[in-house]
């Protein structure tokens, strides 16, 4: 039993120790990283590095900041094209720090679009002056947007076949009576409802905001389906379904159409 009891008390012994020495570890390598990020890295820069650092106006103790940043989370996330001022600024020790960079950057954008400019300005004399008789961008010789022709007259009427609890019936009818001073008027015709349920209609048409004096001038007439929509289209004609009436031709109208 003390054996046993002596096997226990070591392997405890043994797990806290490692324990320990994890904890210390991850310790450890965290102060290295903060001490590597807060002291001054001393090894000799490279030949390009100089170069480097001489195009973008750093001194060799700044370019070595900035590599260092690099090696950390900022080189994680930052796109490979991040310039070394923005790095610099970014990690900016206080805010005199932070200002000087910020400056630096202004100024560097400040040159690139005066150098961008001048050159667009040269590009084009060039293309005067190289071509002085000839356009860019011919317009007329763009593909014209054809007109199209609308499918309604002031003399047409429309069939407009509807059910309720139909978004899509909605929109059209929507459309429809936006245009009802530009045509002879609106048959509409209601399937889903009850034969001789007028007063279901009346709702319909009170619900859809159908003015009454467009009913009583009969700009507008509502109708009961009762197989209307069938017979006309020999049964393939669903609602919403328009169909104009001009003279004694029916013909029925898409509603990209309208």
């Amino acid at each position: 039993m003390n054996s046993r009891w002596r096997e226990i008390t070591l392997a405890m012994v043994l797990v806290t120790s490692s324990s320990l020495v994890v904890a210390d570890t991850s310790h450890t390598q965290i102060e290295e990283t903060r001490q590597s990020l807060s002291s001054p890295d001393t090894t000799p820069l490279t030949a390009t590095d100089r170069e480097r650092a001489n195009a973008w106006g750093l001194s060799e103790q700044e370019w070595r900041r900035y590599k260092t940043l690099m090696r950390g989370i900022r080189g994680s996330i930052s796109p490979p094209t991040i310039s070394p001022i923005e790095v610099l600024g970014i990690h900016a020790r206080d805010e005199v720090e932070r200002r000087k960079y910020a400056e630096r950057w202004a100024r560097a954008m400040r040159e690139d679009v005066d150098r961008i400019l001048a050159f667009q300005r040269a590009y084009d004399a060039a293309g005067k002056r190289l071509f002085p008789n000839e356009r860019l961008i011919y317009v007329d010789r763009l593909p014209r947007k054809t007109e199209r022709k609308d499918v309604l007259q002031v003399t047409d009427c429309v069939l407009f076949f509807s059910r309720p609890d139909c978004p899509s019936c909605d929109l059209l009818l929507g459309k429809l009576l936006n245009r009802i001073d530009e045509i002879a008027g609106i048959d509409i015709y209601l399937s889903g409802i009850e034969p001789g349920d007028d007063a279901a209609v009346r709702d319909w048409a009170s619900t859809h905001e159908i003015d009454p004096k467009w009913v009583r001038s009969r700009r507008i007439t509502l109708n009961h389906d009762a197989g209307a929509l069938e017979k006309l289209t020999k049964g393939e004609g669903k609602a919403p379904y328009v169909l104009r009436r001009r003279g004694d031709n029916l013909s029925p109208i898409r509603a990209s159409d309208l």
